[in-house]
């Protein structure tokens, strides 16, 4: 392990040279990637360098300890060492998880698709519900949200509502929440006072650049035709929806929601785009069963993750068995509670599959 700490220390401090080059800096695109590779090996690097720093002092008082008669200097010593060894601890699990291989999508924005299942009404009202959640998450950690795709109902809710989320690492914090997610209440419109049990589905993809997806025009069949809803002066009496079918897998994406065509085309692309893109990663996924029995979740959209149970102001977290008596504040955004518990799971697991 310290011989790979070493390499990337060197190679970290080879980066600091590059980042700094002018003839780098004028190559934008190029200064760009050295810049992410950089931050990327902040923390692993800052970490060692502790770690290093830490055994220097652990080795210094202990040959104190050896060579000196003074009781008092013995005693502040031992108190070094202990201090030291409690760092070097420390360090050596955190430095372990550091090492563990990235997931190469954990830095890239996301798009966010949630569909109302069972439940009619109910579930495309808690759909806007979660939609807000993690709106407001987003805007808790200063990220950028804007909605893609959406068919609104006429009682508030989205029978489904497609967005993206713009932040650093925001697909290493949201990724978790792809599966089915449980409401658990008494409908508004239930005289009867029963709780109905309702299923609403998300699912997160990592958003990706036209060049790390290949889609040959050749193989879309763009539609467009007058947008339904409601919807401002042209929204309804111009063709500015696009419908984009993706031949080879069948995969269809809509979207109305801007005035313009061109604008309209360039959002279903992009949902389009990360589509294909988690159904290759899927296919792959689906080959290596080991590495999914490593993961908290699989992402699978049928995998049902989390209930929301309003009588008792309850979420729980099924995969992990998380309950919180927090509901109100989840679903007033406040997800790093849950968030952290999850990827402190994954972590866990892949360091117990590391070690195996």
């Amino acid at each position: 392990m310290f011989d790979k700490l070493a390499g990337l220390e060197t190679k970290f401090v080879e980066l600091s040279d590059k980042i700094n080059d002018p003839s780098v800096i004028a190559d934008q695109s190029q200064w760009q990637k050295l810049m992410r590779e950089h931050a990327e090996l902040s923390p692993i690097v800052e970490a060692y360098r502790s770690y290093r720093q830490a055994k220097e002092e652990a080795e210094e008082a202990e040959e104190i300890l050896r060579e000196e008669s003074d009781g008092e200097l013995k005693q502040m010593a031992q108190m070094q060492l202990d201090d030291a060894k409690e760092t070097i601890e420390k360090l050596s699990e955190e430095l372990k998880i550091l090492l563990l291989p990235k997931d190469p999508n954990d830095s890239k924005n996301v798009i966010i698709e949630i569909r109302g299942g069972a439940g009619g009404d109910e579930a495309a009202l808690f759909a806007a519900e979660l939609f807000r959640m993690y709106a407001l998450y987003a805007e808790g950690k200063r990220w950028k949200s804007d909605v893609l795709s959406s068919s609104p109902t006429d009682i508030g809710g989205y029978k489904e509502v497609s967005f993206s989320i713009e932040g650093a690492g925001a697909y290493s914090k949201l990724k978790f929440e792809s599966g089915v997610h449980r409401v658990q209440r008494i409908p508004a419109t239930e005289s009867g006072g029963r709780i109905h049990t309702s299923t609403v589905t998300v699912a997160v993809l990592p958003e990706v650049e036209e060049v790390e997806v290949e889609i040959n025009p050749n193989d879309l069949r763009i539609d467009v035709f007058r947008a339904g809803g409601p919807g401002g002066q042209c929204v309804n009496t111009t063709d500015s929806a696009v419908r984009i079918t993706h031949l080879p897998t069948g995969i269809v994406v809509s979207c109305q929601d801007e005035k313009s065509q061109h604008k309209n085309k360039d959002k279903a692309m992009k949902i389009l785009r990360s589509r294909v893109y988690e159904e290759e990663q899927s296919r792959q996924h689906a080959e290596i069963a080991a590495e999914r029995k490593s993961q908290v979740g699989t992402g699978d959209r049928s995998e049902r993750i989390r209930t929301y149970n309003f009588p008792q102001g309850r979420v729980t977290d099924h995969r992990i068995g998380l309950t919180l008596h927090k509901l109100e504040a989840v679903l007033g955004g406040s997800l790093d509670e849950i968030i952290d518990a999850l990827i402190t799971e994954d972590q866990s697991r892949k360091l117990a599959a590391s070690e195996a």
